[in-house]
């Protein structure tokens, strides 16, 4: 299991960071041989599922996700959405707090615990680089592309 926390501010309003990080097919183009599919209607929140397909024929998997908690900021409160991840490869969560940052700017905090079925604990380091790596690189492109 691996757990880890990256912290972004970006020159984007918090409604504006949370609508960039939150449209879930948007993830896709940000991950080399991804789709995300939304399985429940519009709009997101609570209850909402979408699932993440990674790889190619044989070698792919599903990232099952579930919104369970859904807060989208206002001028009082951070914005904070919960995902459980309930895939048969991938399984922990994700969370991602939007607020107001310094200068007008957005801060963005993304926690995320990930475990991956079958594989051994000895690989828990290089499973964290490479996490951090790939979600910190996903953040970074969803805030700076409209």
């Amino acid at each position: 299991m691996v757990t880890f926390q990256l912290e972004r501010t970006a020159p984007l309003s918090p409604d504006e960071a949370w609508r960039r990080l939150t449209e879930w097919p948007r993830h896709a183009a940000t991950v080399p041989l991804t789709s995300v599919v939304v399985i429940t209607p519009p709009p997101t929140d609570a209850g909402t599922v979408f699932v993440a397909r990674t790889g190619a024929g044989p070698l792919s998997f599903d990232d099952r996700m579930e919104v369970t908690v859904w807060r989208p900021p206002t001028e009082d409160e951070p914005g904070f959405v919960r995902l459980e991840k309930r895939g048969r490869v991938v399984r922990g969560w994700a969370e991602i707090e939007v607020r107001p940052g310094p200068g007008g700017r957005a801060r963005v905090v993304w926690r995320e615990e990930l475990r991956v079925r079958l594989l051994p604990s000895l690989f828990d380091p290089l499973l964290g680089a490479a996490a951090r790596s790939v979600f910190g690189r996903t953040v970074n492109q969803l805030l700076r592309h409209p």
